[in-house]
């Protein structure tokens, strides 16, 4: 009997000691990972700062004076350098999940009152979670994460590419309703569009499409307008 004792002895702490092990590995992995995801934003920002000298951030050192406030996603796949090509101090960029101006309302505020940015363009993007979220079910999700997920208006059980467009036409509806008296003088233009980095709507994997121009959603009529062409 206590030979048996014994030996459960062992095997319970042979057990405890692999499972602390590995707890203590799982602990180790993390830390290894995130010291590389430190060191490698280190490295890319030190890359940056050696080929970009100082007369490259003159022009914007002490004020801003972007052409477009940009409410996109928070996506990580929503990539800024696929928008602009030099987006520093070109591009307000506001993001929140689903581009929502109403969760985001001062910030886009900003970027049109003080900033006086011509433009506002409103982005969602294929493949979009908060779409996919807020077409379903979310009652399990967190009181926060609801609370933006209800300001997305769209249809329960939809196709997710229409959920993106629909829900991307909702906040031009909202943005042209809060800024009217701005897009009545001409001061601004509130644009519509979708970033298909799977090529969902056949024009090109990383397409920006313009849907909606100034709550002119018509394809026909988006494609004749002078001010949508690349020409």
């Amino acid at each position: 009997m206590l030979r048996t004792f014994a030996a459960i002895g062992l095997l319970f702490g042979f057990t405890m000691g692999q499972a602390l092990a590995g707890e203590h590995a799982g602990h180790g992995d993390e830390k290894a990972q995130l010291k590389g995801i430190v060191k490698n934003l280190l490295k890319d920002n030190d890359s940056f700062v050696k080929s970009h000298k100082g007369s490259y951030f003159k022009s914007f050192a002490d004020s801003q004076h972007p052409r477009a406030t940009v409410v996109t996603c928070s996506d990580s796949r929503v990539h800024t350098h696929a928008l602009d090509k030099t987006p520093d101090a070109d591009l307000f960029m506001v993001r929140d999940i689903g581009n929502q101006i109403s969760t985001a309302e001062g910030s886009v505020e900003y970027g049109v009152h003080h900033l006086h940015t011509p433009l506002l363009i409103v982005v969602g993007h294929a493949a979009c979670g908060a779409i996919k979220a807020a077409s379903g079910d979310y009652a399990k999700e967190s009181e926060t994460i609801k609370r933006e997920l209800d300001s997305i208006k769209i249809a329960k059980g939809g196709d997710w590419m229409e959920g993106v467009k629909t829900n991307v036409n909702n906040q031009v509806e909202y943005a042209m309703k809060k800024f009217a008296e701005e897009i009545k003088e001409g001061k601004l233009t509130v644009v519509g569009a979708v970033y298909d980095f799977r090529n969902d709507l056949k024009q090109g994997q990383g397409r920006l499409v313009i849907t909606n121009f100034n709550g002119e959603t018509d394809a026909a009529k988006l494609k004749a307008n002078p001010l949508l062409s690349m020409k």
